[in-house]
């Protein structure tokens, strides 16, 4: 996944999420189901540069068919416009399902936390 978001390769990027894969990722709305490549690829070209995804302190639990992770995610890069230099810490959750022929993601949770000081302000400047 670093690799397909590096390259900004979105058929790559999409190819492991099941067609009705529950989404909460970090653009609206509040719920996606599954991940449409052509939007994927939309995203990925609003980025001058490379997006770099850098992973810290997963941790993966299977049992039987299904696999649950949970971690930090990086995200990093420049964004085309005003909008410049992006480099932050979210929270990611995926939860898998073995299939006869693969492991698919069938849900996915993103989440920056939130200063609880009545600003609203997303805690961009947290870092695990």
């Amino acid at each position: 996944m670093h690799k397909a978001h590096h390259d900004k390769d979105a058929a790559v990027i999409v190819a492991p999420y099941a067609e009705d894969a529950a989404v909460f990722s970090l653009a609206p709305p509040l719920e996606h189901h599954g991940v449409d490549r052509r939007e994927k690829q939309a995203w990925l070209d609003s980025w001058a540069t490379p997006v770099d995804l850098e992973a810290r302190d997963f941790k993966i639990t299977v049992s039987g068919d299904f696999a649950f992770c949970h971690g930090f995610l990086r995200l990093s890069g420049t964004k085309k416009g005003a909008e410049g230099g992006v480099s932050f810490w979210m929270r990611e959750t995926l939860c898998l399902e073995r299939t006869a022929s693969s492991w698919r993601i069938v849900h996915e949770q993103a989440s920056v936390p939130g200063y609880m000081d009545g600003s609203l302000r997303p805690a961009f400047d947290l870092q695990p």
